[in-house]
């Protein structure tokens, strides 16, 4: 008889569990989509609008208009060059910036978290914390020191300048890939110094081969940062002809009081293929973050 009880005790207990738990479960998954569609929400109205074509170019007064149409005149009218829109040129501006940044970024991280993670030296702790609290501050807390250096030098409106200021403090950020490299196995370096390799050598012939995550995360992050920016470059550039995607964008819809309703629909456009970019750069790239290039290396 006690075991009996005993039995349906604990049966009454475990479905108990069971249902808290999918109550649990069908409550965070509720939640879970409210956010994902307040997170996609805003990308198909960009979207929508980029590809709405009506004689209403602003703002969407109605969801469905009657008068809607759909198409890429948006699109044609975007890469149309007047004297206040060059997209063209703009986007080969942000291009050539973000490319050159990317590389010098990328290359400076490496390096960095590569020194603190396999070199022993004096000031090595007191550095990384030093470099790990300043990486803290957010750039545009520098934004006004830059502008008098920069025109104190002569390079204000110059794309070597916006290259220049996002490659300057790219060594703060090294502390991700200073993790990663911490992981990598000491004993395939070990060989090859026993080898009679360089630590330069070691560097870009073992350790680099085994780092493709964290290169490619570190390449995304270097080439999104100066490729969205528009704080730094409203401060630098004033030529319209050096203008970035960002800001060339935001000019393009404050040029005049009627900008706005004029120009809206095309900005959407512009915006669609600086988000498609990123978009496609980095679903090409992410298989290389699950990749587990390491299994097997130190066999």
């Amino acid at each position: 008889m006690d075991k009996k009880i005993s039995d349906r005790s604990w049966k009454e207990k475990l479905f108990g569990q069971k249902s808290r738990t999918a109550v649990a479960n069908g409550f965070i998954y509720v939640v879970l989509a409210v956010l994902g569609v307040l997170w996609i929400l805003p990308i198909v109205y960009l979207l929508y609008t980029a590809f709405r074509v009506t004689p209403d170019t602003g703002i969407i007064n109605s969801l469905f208009p009657k008068d809607l149409q759909l198409g890429f005149g948006n699109f044609v009218e975007l890469f149309r060059q007047t004297e206040n829109r060059k997209y063209l040129l703009w986007f080969g501006n942000t291009l050539l910036v973000a490319t050159c940044s990317c590389a010098i970024t990328t290359l400076f991280i490496l390096m960095v978290s590569y020194a603190f993670s396999r070199m022993r030296f004096k000031m090595r702790r007191p550095l990384m914390n030093v470099m790990l609290i300043l990486g803290m501050f957010p750039g545009f807390m520098s934004m006004i020191a830059v502008y008098f250096i920069l025109k104190a030098v002569g390079l204000l409106n110059s794309l070597f300048a916006l290259i220049l200021v996002y490659s300057a403090g790219a060594a703060l950020s090294y502390y991700i890939c200073k993790g990663f490299f911490d992981t990598l196995p000491r004993s395939l370096e070990e060989a090859a110094i026993l080898d009679g390799a360089s630590q330069i050598v070691v560097f870009f012939k073992v350790t680099l081969p085994l780092a493709k995550p964290i290169i490619v995360y570190t390449i995304l992050t270097s080439f999104i940062a100066p490729w969205c920016d528009f704080i730094f470059v409203n401060t630098i550039i004033n030529d319209v002809n050096k203008y970035t995607l960002a800001l060339g964008l935001y000019r393009m819809i404050n040029a005049g009081p009627a900008s706005f309703d004029e120009n809206f629909t095309v900005f959407c456009a512009g915006a669609t293929i600086v988000g498609a970019l990123i978009s496609a750069l980095f679903i090409a790239m992410q298989k290389y973050y699950v990749e587990d290039v390491t299994g097997g290396a130190v066999k």
